[in-house]
């Protein structure tokens, strides 16, 4: 099986809850074709960029999902029909981040780079 991350944006007038309604109906799509929701995080209400179908914030949801690549065509198909979601991402990768928390992220000093980073030498 391989490793997803996937981040999803519902709309602002929604609960929290129903947003967590949400997230727990995403892992039972993908625990039934076969995978596993390793961690789900709850980012809560942030602003957005510009407005997505006249909405300027949005609830923000991680997902790292452990699971065959049919599970994750599902779960797009379903949540390009609801109406709470108003952008998802899904990115395959090699390993989990263990610094997605925004308190891991808050607690690195300003001029550290990031984990993983190649220094630039310059000749």
């Amino acid at each position: 099986m391989a490793l997803y991350e996937h981040l999803l944006i519902a709309r602002q007038d929604i609960s929290a809850q129903q947003v967590d309604a949400l997230a727990t109906h995403l892992k039972t799509i993908v625990e039934g074709e076969g995978g596993k929701i390793e961690k789900q995080e709850y980012w809560g209400l942030r602003g957005l960029a510009y407005r997505i179908k006249k909405n300027r914030k949005g609830h923000y949801v991680l997902l790292n999902i452990n699971a065959p690549s049919n599970a994750v065509v599902e779960l797009e198909r379903q949540l390009k029909i609801n109406e709470d979601v108003l952008r998802y991402i899904t990115v395959k990768v090699d390993q989990f981040d263990t610094s997605s928390s925004k308190a891991r992220r808050d607690d690195k000093p300003e001029g550290a780079k990031p984990e993983g980073e190649a220094e630039e030498i310059l000749v």
